[in-house]
């Protein structure tokens, strides 16, 4: 996998903690705590790269390498679809609860501020971006729209021409919802992220339906249940085959996956209590073809023990210089958790974004197995 693209402004956040779901990382956050996020980005004048995968950007993620780059660049990713929340709770992975974006984005905007949010709404199908913003001002307590864009169709970098990004900067939004499709959504978001001045950028194509009155959104029961998907059919009936590409692709998942993986998990639970250790050899000074550091891990790396591997990726990546190599040396590792693979991707996804190079190597078939069921062992081993 290519370098991300990204400048070297992209920090490492220390204080995030991720578990592998699916083969990509999720923050450990629930509504309220994805809430205070939004508003510390927002008030700190902080960039905040929001994305909300469900079952379709699962699928997608695993199938377009773009659209993973753009899950794992995120600067939080949390987890809007049920089907989700009932895998994590299969594996033992604490995320409690769906946190979806129509929900944060209808929260935002129902809670009474001093000075309410400025949003901007890009995309859209016909004047729906328009009738959004209308809608918005008419009726949000919390929000207020600065403008709205449809920037018609084409490609992502016909939607990224110097005219438009000046129109989205001028308004000044602190929210900036784009709704151009998962996957052209998602581009045009890495494509212009380190342009934009929104302190807030997220792929929220529902909203703009919702907010415009387009389409209704599904009762709460409905949602708690897991029928979304069935209520967006009778709303929106061209999406039915997408919900049945993506079920049929869950379905054999989970029996190829995630069921071997919670059986495998359980034998060896007993592989989980092993003492952890990890050492960082700074070996730049010392090589002829460039810096490069190897981070040595042995035992059981888990969530108890997570703050010391963070602080492994923290030593590595708050080096005055970058560094072009990365290795990762697992020949002592007896066992790794989700939680570990998630701060693991984080890594790599930084050590990208600098232009350097990561891999994993001496992983035994125990490891390589874990690894291959969490659905993350590409990722992770290619360099």
């Amino acid at each position: 996998m290519s370098s991300l693209g990204l400048n070297d402004s992209a920090q490492y956040k220390t204080n995030r903690v991720c578990w592998s779901l699916l083969g990509l990382p999720f923050d450990q956050v629930d509504t309220d705590q994805a809430l205070k996020i939004i508003d510390r980005a927002i008030v700190t004048k902080q960039r905040c790269f929001l994305s909300t995968p469900n079952l379709n950007f699962i699928v997608q993620a695993r199938r377009d390498a773009s659209f993973f780059e753009s899950l794992i660049c995120s600067d939080l990713v949390v987890a809007d679809g049920m089907p989700l929340i009932w895998t994590a709770k299969l594996l033992g992975i604490p995320l409690r609860c769906r946190v979806a974006g129509s929900s944060l984005f209808d929260i935002l905007q129902n809670t009474r501020r001093d000075k309410p949010i400025s949003v901007f709404f890009f995309g859209g199908q016909g004047s729906a971006a328009q009738q959004a913003a209308d809608n918005l001002n008419r009726s949000s307590v919390g929000m207020i729209a600065c403008g709205a864009l449809n920037p018609g169709t084409g490609s992502v970098e016909s939607m990224s021409s110097d005219q438009i990004i000046e129109q989205i900067n001028r308004a000044e939004p602190d929210f900036l919802v784009v709704a151009l499709g998962a996957k052209k959504g998602q581009q045009w978001i890495m494509h212009n992220r380190e342009k934009l001045n929104a302190s807030v950028i997220s792929h929220l194509g529902a909203v703009v339906n919702f907010v415009g009155d387009s389409v209704r959104r599904a009762p709460e029961r409905w949602q708690k249940l897991g029928f979304e998907w069935l209520w967006r059919i009778c709303q929106e009936p061209q999406l039915w085959k997408r919900y049945v590409v993506d079920g049929f692709w869950f379905l054999r998942f989970m029996m190829t996956h995630a069921v071997p993986l919670a059986l495998y998990q359980k034998r060896l639970r007993g592989c989980t209590d092993k003492g952890f250790s990890m050492e960082i050899i700074d070996a730049k000074a010392a090589s002829d073809t460039g810096a490069y550091a190897e981070m040595v891990l042995a035992g059981s790396t888990t969530v108890g023990n997570g703050a010391l591997l963070n602080s492994g990726c923290r030593k590595i990546l708050d080096q005055e210089e970058d560094i072009p190599t990365v290795s990762i040396n697992c020949a002592n590792l007896d066992y790794i958790d989700s939680s570990a693979l998630g701060t693991l991707m984080l890594l790599k996804a930084n050590i990208l974004r600098r232009g350097g190079t990561f891999s994993l190597f001496g992983a035994s078939p125990r490891i390589k197995r874990l690894m291959r069921l969490h659905g993350v062992e590409e990722f992770l081993s290619e360099s």
